[in-house]
Parts: structure tokens; C-alpha cells; sequence
């Protein structure tokens, strides 16, 4: 059973409120550019109308230290884009997955997003984009009229319109929200901070600290890492000497098993309790963060929050057999199976679904095309099917169906900013890397930490 997440009204009217400007000053430069980067039929969109491949771009950070990112996401677009394939395809196409690495780093997604347009005339589709290079890229990819499922949790795009702009994962600070509701679940007090200096990593900080304030929370150390060096005894230090009940933490790559492991050494071998945000929830990170403490300790001391995703049922059933018919065909230092639950490869593999879907029903495969039906088959309309894959909600739109898409990120409802966010589930991680769910947290808790 899913719930949809109703934010309270002034809770959506502050997120938009913050940081109006960073995302209109980027539109304003990227607007430039991407004029040297139109697509190939004249701006209205990428998509192919030859009966040619079409590409679903990938453009996240394939190298950089949030590198690990990429990879999670070609893994799902792959494994949707097959199963679509082995459905038919759309409309005569059939999909491929391309990586566009961005490097993390906004000065480097900028030209990587004017190559991509220039080299790709039948691209009909990016996800990824992260939050650090969303608000240079989204203006880039919304002048060329192409959709995109973002993973960003900035909240300036809860309060700046792009057409062409779609999120299925919330904003970070409905994040630092959940973690702290964990916290207090869990009866902490002394709450310390420890988040990678990435642009992705630090946009947690602001909200948790408020959260914090209003939970009665005491906050006793505030550590940014630098996820280029190779230690952080420093900062370690520090947050041991606070004596905080818990750590809250986002830092990737191999920053946090370095980090965490030297909290333990300074801790005299006993490891404080850590609560990780959704990022944390992948093969990568376990594998690096387990080497380092050891399997059961990380076990015994971690929780991460989720979105609720679906975990048994005809969606799950699909989503399970195309993800893992990609064991052994792409890289994975983890457990496998923690792509099942990695917010990134559940929630791009339905924006892709819905997408494909669309194109079938509008008869198009040009992004401003079929955009406005894929909103509909998102939300639903009185009286569609609900349909939980490709295949089923392809075979009913051949029959001349309504359908509403529901995958194993459970019901979409994008609102006026094209956001789409459920509840929050409270995960641990098994002694192999399974992961494992221990509680739900509900719209009244976020509600009282907003």
C-alpha cells in the first residue's frame, strides 16, 4: 500500500520561496548555450522520427567522486530499456542507454550537455542529473525541448517552472527531515553532521540543523569532508569529542568508509550509531563502508531513509527481472540485489516506462509531443487501467485503453512544479548486504520537523 506524501501548504510555499535566483541567474546563462546546442529538428525536441534506435541519455558523474552515481542509473536504463525492447519497442524503435558523464561538476556538465545534443539527433530522453549539475544543466536540457527525470534534491526547482523538467525523488530537505524523524524515533539528542563538500551532499545541512532545533535536538558538531583527501582524523576527532548519540552523513565515493572507520579507531573501537540518507542505499557504498567497519558492526549501527518503493507484486515482478537480468553485464562492487531498493535505478526505471509509454500513446516520439500524455498516464484519468510495466500498459493502449503507469515506485502524482514524492521507509543493511526495511515514517513527523 502506498500513501502520497501532501505537503502542508507552508511547508511548499517556503521550499518555494529558497533560492529563487541561483536557478533563474543559471537559466539566464545556460539559455546561451544551449542555443548553440539546439537539436536537429529544429527545437522541438530530440526525439527520432525514423524508425532508427532512440538513446536514453544517462548524465550524471561517470568519474569525480560522486562517480558511483552514473553507473547505478545506466544499470536501471538498461535493464527498462531492454525489457522494452523484448516488449516490441516503441513505435518501431528500439531504445539504447548512453553515458553522459558530467564529472560532478558543473563546469564540466555544461559543455558535456552541449555535446550531447550536438551528437545525438534522436535522443529522446535524459535522466540522472544530480544535484551537482542540475541547475546548470536543466536549463540546457529544457531550451531543447527534451524531457528529464532528475535526481536532484535541490529545492530551488520546487519554485522555478521548466516545462520539460520531471522528479519522482523529494527535495533534500524532506530528507534531512526523515533522518532526523529516524533520530527521534531512536530517542537521540546530541545529533552531529558529517556531509561530503559536494554540491549534492551539502544541500542537506541547512534543513537538518533547522529540523534539529525544532525536534529539541541539541546539534554538538557540524564536519564538512572533503571527498578529495585520503583522511579525516581531523574532523573525526572532533565529532568523537563532541559525544554525539548519532551521525548523520552523506559523503560518497570512499569518503564515508574512510571517515567512519576513523571514528570508530577514535572512538575506542566502538562505533557511534550513523543514519545515512537515501545515497547511501547502494552496492557501492556498502561494499566500501562494510570493508571498513566490518559487515556486522555496519549491521548493528546503520539506518538510512528510503522512499517506500514496492517490494513484492506485479510491478516489483517486473522491475526485479529486468534489473537483475543485468547481473554480470555491468559493473557492481555490492551486492547486486541493492539495486532493488537504490532510489536512482527504481524511480529512473519508471520515469523511463512512463515515458515510453507516452510515446506509444501520443504516436510520437518527439518529447513535446508526448510530454502532456505522459502526465496523464503518470497521474491517471477517470477511469484508466492500471497497468504496473511496459508490456501490460502497451498491450492496453493497443487495445484502446486509458491506463495509469504504477511501478515499483509505487503511484505518481506531479504536481504544478512536476514533482512527484512519496513516503519515507527506515532501512538497515543485513550482514551480506541485503537491505533490509525496519519502519515507515509518516507525513505527520516531516510535517512537525518542517
Amino acid at each position: 500500500m502506498f500513501t502520497t506524501l501532501n505537503h502542508p501548504r507552508h511547508v511548499r510555499q517556503g521550499r518555494r520561496r529558497a533560492q529563487r535566483m541561483g536557478v533563474a541567474v543559471a537559466a539566464v546563462a545556460a539559455l546561451g548555450l544551449a542555443a548553440c546546442s539546439s537539436s536537429s529538428n529544429g527545437g522541438s525536441g530530440s526525439g527520432s522520427s525514423s524508425k532508427g534506435g532512440l538513446v536514453v541519455a544517462d548524465m550524471a558523474p561517470f568519474s569525480g567522486t560522486d562517480a558511483a552515481l552514473g553507473p547505478t542509473y545506466l544499470v536501471s536504463c538498461d535493464g527498462a530499456t531492454q525489457a522494452i525492447n523484448n516488449a516490441g519497442g516503441v513505435l518501431g524503435h528500439k531504445l539504447s542507454c548512453k553515458g553522459v558523464d558530467t564529472r560532478g561538476d558543473p563546469a564540466d556538465a555544461v559543455p558535456a550537455a552541449r555535446q550531447m545534443f550536438a551528437s545525438t539527433s534522436n535522443l529522446a530522453l535524459v535522466i540522472g542529473v544530480t544535484s551537482d549539475e542540475a541547475a546548470s544543466v536543466v536549463p540546457i536540457i529544457n531550451a531543447n525541448k527534451t524531457v528529464v527525470f532528475a535526481m536532484t534534491g535541490q529545492s530551488e526547482f520546487d519554485s522555478t517552472f521548466f516545462p520539460y523538467f520531471y522528479r519522482l525523488v523529494p527535495p533534500d530537505l524532506e530528507e534531512s527531515y526523515a533522518m532526523i524523524a529516524i533520530a527521534k524515533q531512536k530517542g537521540y539528542k546530541r545529533i552531529a553532521l558529517a556531509f561530503g563538500n559536494d554540491i549534492g551532499s551539502q544541500t542537506f545541512i541547512k534543513p537538518a540543523i533547522s529540523a534539529i532545533s525544532k525536534a529539541g535536538m541539541t546539534l554538538v558538531a557540524n564536519e564538512t569532508l572533503d571527498l578529495s583527501a585520503n583522511t579525516f582524523r581531523t574532523e573525526a576527532d572532533k565529532i568523537v569529542a563532541a559525544h554525539p548519540d548519532v551521525i548523520l552523513t552523506e559523503a560518497l565515493g570512499a569518503t564515508d568508509a574512510t571517515f567512519l572507520s576513523e571514528v570508530k579507531q577514535l572512538n575506542g573501537g566502538k562505533m557511534i550509531p550513523v543514519i545515512g540518507t537515501s545515497a547511501c542505499i547502494s552496492p557501492d557504498w556498502y561494499k566500501s563502508v562494510a570493508a571498513a567497519l566490518g559487515a556486522s558492526t555496519l549491521a548493528s549501527s546503520f539506518q538510512a531513509d528510503n522512499l517506500v518503493v514496492e517490494t513484492t507484486g506485479n510491478a516489483y515482478a517486473a522491475f526485479s527481472s529486468a534489473i537483475l537480468a543485468e547481473k554480470g553485464k555491468v559493473g557492481s562492487s555490492g551486492n547486486f540485489s541493492t539495486y532493488l531498493t537504490a532510489p536512482g535505478a527504481v524511480h529512473l526505471y519508471d520515469g523511463i516506462n512512463l515515458a515510453a509509454l507516452a510515446m506509444i500513446e501520443a504516436k510520437s516520439t518527439v518529447p513535446s509531443v508526448y510530454k502532456s500524455d505522459m502526465e496523464k498516464i503518470a497521474n491517471g484519468t477517470p477511469g484508466a487501467e492500471v497497468v504496473n510495466s511496459f508490456a501490460q500498459g502497451a498491450a492496453a493502449l493497443k487495445a484502446g485503453k486509458a491506463i495509469r503507469y504504477v511501478g515499483p515506485g509505487g503511484p505518481t502524482n506531479f504536481d504544478a512544479y512536476h514533482d512527484s514524492t512519496g513516503i519515507f521507509q527506515v532501512d538497515t543493511y543485513g550482514t551480506t548486504g541485503q537491505v533490509n526495511v525496519v519502519g515507515n515514517l509518516t507525513a505527520a513527523q516531516l510535517r512537525a520537523l518542517s
